[in-house]
């Protein structure tokens, strides 16, 4: 009998792909095949020639780009050296993830469809397409298209005899363990002080920066509060089964306030496989009873409205089933809550300005919704929280390359258009020209009021009294007919077709 073993790679962006990956891990270890899931930029490609079975699971992200963490996959792929039968040995499948609104809906999952054709690969049924704007969101599309594949992979791969399907009220297996190691002692650990990194990040203008936030103090300990956890206590995270990597961001050991400082994203929305892995610790039938409904097809206009609509946290949730939470095994945090994702923002400073340091532009995320407590973005709330005055600051960070380029010619004019904090790198871009001496710098800036969040202002208003920026801005509200950017720029039409087409200018639009 052929050996029964499926791979799971997703290229994921926010997460979405990865918890559905996740989900078919799962359900492939129900029907008893070795089964490991990967992020595919984690996964050696080239083994890729070996391997008899895999599902990718794929989102697209901006203007059909891929994920982050597929971009070194994708590049091996598309080698034009690969010979077309490279892949004839692969059975495969492929889920897309994307939002319908976009004109590149689905780009990398189609297209990862047919480089896999062209390289000889076997299709097990169609690709398929989730879709954001579905009114039950991508698994609308999921879970249909994973009852025919599973059909299809068991007709290839039978099981065993004398073994049956593991049954979905049957709680997965786990996959850390948190080894106790007692109660750490006030003052047992110093705090490591770092010094100034001797090679300071290297970026240009167009470059992002990516932020780790961590969640507050006060979720911090009404988390450990629900769940009865001692935060002091000290573990040892250790995989079940061999192979698994640690995660990057746990010193060994850690602390359990360490863990959900630091790791669990408390504060996210929480998605479909979280009711239903929380479902299996619940001992409370009415609690037990709601959190399967969430977790099922027909609960998800339900979950929606619950979870979705209002912005809900996990947090939030973990306190509407207080039965359910108290019985949390903590062996199983891992796998009930995801990690907290970095944030990118676009720097906004030049290194020819700012040699020693890295700017952002930042807006504070809060708004209403129909809960009583206001929804607060949890990188930029904890940013903003933070004071030097009071002692060292550090914010865990790294410099990643961005999309955009902008001309070395000294003579090639720049089209900016950056309404709100779109405008961060261009900020960027026009400091590093001017540093260079470069003028036609043509910025189109807008906002609401022109006294609230101008953002920029002095910088914009001395470059242009010097010569070295022409500046339109339109302020949608300090009128009563309402003008944005796109008004600005019909009006100066004339000369934006000229730079365009007499000079060769560069447009670039952010926001």
């Amino acid at each position: 009998m052929a050996e029964r073993k499926v791979l799971v790679l997703f290229g994921s962006q926010t997460g979405t792909a990865e918890d559905t990956a996740e989900r078919i891990g799962r359900e492939a270890k129900r029907r008893h095949f070795q089964c490991r899931v990967e992020a595919l930029d984690n996964y050696d490609v080239a083994n890729l020639i070996n391997e008899p079975l895999v599902v990718f699971v794929c989102a697209t992200t901006g203007q059909g780009d891929p994920p982050d963490n597929m971009k070194t996959f994708w590049r091996f792929l598309f080698r034009k050296s690969l010979p077309p039968s490279s892949l004839c040995q692969l059975d495969y499948a492929v889920l897309g993830l994307g939002d319908s609104s976009y004109p590149k809906f689905n780009f990398i999952a189609k297209k990862l469809h047919k480089r896999l054709l062209q390289l000889g690969g076997n299709p097990l049924l169609p690709v398929a397409l989730g879709d954001d704007q579905h009114d039950l969101g991508p698994d609308a599309v999921i879970d249909p298209w994973l009852l025919t594949l599973w059909d299809k992979i068991l007709a290839l791969y039978p099981l065993p005899p004398g073994l049956e399907i593991i049954s979905p009220d049957i709680c997965s297996a786990l996959v850390w363990v948190l080894l106790g190691l007692g109660v750490l002692c006030p003052g047992s650990c110093p705090v490591a002080a770092l010094g100034r990194s001797c090679c300071p990040h290297r970026f240009s203008a167009g470059d992002v920066v990516m932020i780790q936030p961590q969640n507050c103090a006060e979720d911090v300990q009404q988390f450990c509060q629900l769940l009865r956890l001692q935060p002091d206590r000290l573990f040892v995270l250790t995989p079940t089964e061999p192979g698994t990597a640690l995660p990057a961001l746990l010193p060994q050991p850690c602390t359990i306030r360490h863990l959900v400082t630091h790791y669990l994203d408390i504060s996210c929305v929480p998605r479909r496989s979280f009711f239903h892995l929380l479902s299996f610790f619940s001992t409370n039938q009415l609690e037990r009873e709601k959190l399967q409904e969430f977790s099922s097809a027909q609960g998800q206009e339900e979950l929606y409205s619950y979870c979705n609509r209002p912005r809900r946290t996990t947090l939030e949730a973990l306190w509407d089933f207080p039965h359910t939470t108290c019985a949390i095994p903590p062996d199983y945090l891992l796998d009930l809550i995801p990690r907290i994702r970095p944030r990118a923002f676009s720097i906004a400073s030049s290194l020819l300005a700012h040699p020693d340091r890295i700017q952002i532009l930042m807006a504070v995320v809060q708004y209403k919704t129909r809960l009583s407590k206001p929804r607060r973005g949890l990188c930029s709330t904890w940013l903003a929280s933070l004071n030097p005055e009071q002692g060292e600051v550090r914010v865990p960070l790294w410099v990643k390359k961005g999309g955009m380029k902008f001309p070395a010619d000294p003579g090639t004019p720049v089209i900016m258009i950056g309404p709100g904090t779109g405008v961060a790198p261009f900020r960027a871009a026009i400091q590093e020209r001017v540093a260079q001496g470069k003028r036609g710098n043509y910025l189109f800036f807008g906002c609401r009021q022109r006294s609230k969040d101008f953002y920029c202002r002095e910088d914009w208003e001395e470059l242009v009294a010097k010569g070295f920026l022409t500046l339109f801005t339109a302020f949608s509200r300090d009128q009563e007919e309402k003008v944005y950017v796109q008004h600005r720029i019909r009006e100066n039409r004339r000369l934006v077709w000229e730079l365009l087409s007499c000079s060769s200018a560069h447009l670039y639009l952010a926001g």
